[in-house]
């Protein structure tokens, strides 16, 4: 549903083992036809042909991602507390009171998830939505994590429990694409053309309510059953509902956050606040709700918006990766570490040790020529750093995603190479292999 005619994946099929378990056929096909446009159903028996791992390893059921004994896990043992939990029936979502409590002593909270009072709910014909489960269960988190990396946009999940026969929220869109996996029993799924192409974050389904339910009402362009292992992608603004069949039915969707167009839109306008003629303050008096009023002061606007827009800036790329870069790289976190393993390697690693970058690290190396003193300056989401301009071709081996010994890196002897290991082992950037 872009407008968008670049393909941003040309062959590049072979490095995207996660987005190949949700996606059958030719990848570099999904990238530039469906991608943002077009909804796509996957079989299992098709993803299973296609997956390089086979199913040993990968089954076609998802079940090595996510499964009911994983619901009763995260319900009944885990402490969860709102806001991972949400429950409703037939579009009503259930005021959160009913299923949470103090959680006893020891836990001095008032929103602890009651087991009992959920089961009650689920038995009552209420879907469970367990949100977050890329934070809260290992192999959905090392999925996203992966997924997030492929794609190069942010991405989350929720997990869908559905009783038998019923349905958890009525036909609407999401302002985000989705991948639903079909992990335990069956559901029914109606899909519809969009209402409103391409909704941004600020136009939910419901602000255009009447439409969707008039497109609800029209032939479906989906309407499939989804079984286990099956996947279903849906770009952002696609209509869909889902009816659980004769059986307890559970799904996952992956919401994948997209990076628009009209980010870019926002980011050059925010980049322009260097503008003091931009940045002047309207006159005293003026009736701002007056649109007669209000339109030569628009049209000025306009035309020194335009104006700074078409002037040539070395620089505005850069303003505008970087605001983006806030939004990518903030919305997923890396590949869990283990807190004790990291600080004893951080604090041990020595020329024999072999680490390899964190899986799903958001970073960049900034160019040799951009540091004033030529220093290595390796930025991160959250922080930046500097390292000595002599580990420049250290750091490019160990950044480039492959185990690497500290004793055997480019440019430095034994000793210096354990130097920078420990360095990124303290900071989070590798993990020991």
């Amino acid at each position: 549903m872009t407008s968008s005619s670049s393909d941003p994946g040309a062959g590049r099929s072979q490095d995207r083992p996660a987005l190949r378990r949700l996606v059958a056929g030719d990848l570099d096909e999904f990238a530039a036809a469906a991608w943002g446009r077009e909804a796509r159903l996957s079989r299992a028996a098709d993803l299973a042909k296609h997956s390089d791992a086979g199913d040993t390893e990968h089954p076609p059921a998802f079940g090595d991602l996510f499964d009911l004994g994983a619901v009763d896990e995260l319900l009944s043992r885990r402490g969860l507390r709102t806001p991972f939990l949400r429950i409703a029936k037939q579009g009503s979502v259930v005021d959160s009171r009913q299923f949470t409590g103090e959680g006893g002593v020891g836990a001095e909270v008032a929103d602890q998830i009651h087991d009992d009072r959920v089961a009650a709910l689920f038995a009552d014909g209420h879907t469970v939505v367990l949100q977050g489960v890329h934070r809260t269960w290992g192999p959905v988190a090392d999925l996203v994590t992966a997924l997030a990396a492929e794609l190069g946009h942010p991405a989350q999940t929720n997990a869908y429990v559905t009783p038998a026969s019923s349905q958890g929220f009525s036909a609407h869109y999401d302002v985000h694409d989705v991948f639903v996996l079909q992990v335990a029993g069956s559901k029914r799924w109606h899909v519809h053309a969009p209402v409103h192409p391409d909704p941004l974050r600020s136009q939910p389904w419901n602000d255009h309510a009447d439409a969707v339910a008039a497109r609800a009402a029209e032939e479906p362009l989906i309407d499939e059953v989804l079984e286990p292992g099956d996947a279903l992608y849906l770009p952002r603004g696609y209509l869909h509902s889902a009816t659980a069949q004769g059986e307890v039915s559970a799904h996952l969707t992956i919401g994948v956050h997209v990076l628009t167009r009209w980010a870019v839109v926002d980011a050059l306008v925010n980049a322009l606040t260097s503008d003091p003629e931009l940045r002047g303050s309207l006159p005293l008096g003026l009736d701002a709700s007056d649109p007669a009023a209000l339109a030569p002061h628009v049209e000025d606007v306009a035309a020194r918006l335009a104006q700074a827009l078409a002037a040539p800036d070395p620089a505005r790329a850069d303003q505008v990766a970087r605001r983006l870069r806030r939004r990518a790289w903030t919305g997923n976190r890396p590949e869990a570490v283990a807190p004790l393993v990291q600080a004893a390697a951080a604090t041990s690693a020595d020329a024999a040790t072999t680490v390899r970058l964190r899986r799903g690290l958001h970073h960049r190396l900034r160019p040799a020529d951009a540091g004033d003193d030529g220093s290595v300056v390796l930025e991160l989401a959250d922080r930046t750093l500097t390292l000595p301009a002599d580990t420049r071709a250290a750091c490019e081996r160990l950044l480039d995603g492959r185990p690497a010994t500290a004793g055997e890196l480019p440019g430095l002897d034994p000793e210096d190479g354990a130097v920078v290991v420990r360095r990124l082992l303290k900071e989070g950037v590798v993990v020991p292999e």
